[in-house]
């Protein structure tokens, strides 16, 4: 097993994080060696932490720990192989109707009772079943 080390980027600031030990993947024989190779975490500031952490706690089910995160693996069943990443133009209306400048998404085990969760708790998600067609 090897150290596991994270970069963490926020605009403006780079940090170095060593997590832990992950296996070690193999190296490819044409790439050298200092490339991303997944997602470590993801952070969120809030004005109010502890609402934030308990809409995410209740609202979304996620294992919420006594540090005051979560730890999602990626090896859970039926979880998906990979993790996407992109850069969206400013102008995008991807997000819509939000207008964060962020999106998230979460891998969830069953959709439909994701969204009956949601939908219990008062979180609307109108266009569940445009986008599942």
């Amino acid at each position: 097993m090897a150290k596991l080390a994270m970069w963490a980027w926020a605009p403006g600031a780079l940090a170095l994080a060593v997590a832990g030990t992950a296996r070690a993947a193999p190296a490819a024989a044409s790439e050298p060696a200092g490339h991303v190779t997944g997602v470590g975490g993801v952070f969120i500031k809030a004005q109010d932490r502890k609402a934030l952490v308990a809409w995410y706690r209740d609202v979304l089910g996620l294992p919420i720990q006594p540090w005051g995160g979560a730890v999602l693996h990626t090896d859970a069943p039926r979880h998906p192989p990979v993790v996407a990443w992109t850069a969206m133009a400013a102008s995008s209306s991807y997000f819509a109707p939000s207008a964060s400048p962020y999106m998230i998404d979460y891998a969830v085990d069953d959709m439909d009772a994701f969204v009956a969760r949601l939908a219990a708790r008062g979180q609307g998600c109108r266009d569940h079943q445009a986008r599942r067609r």
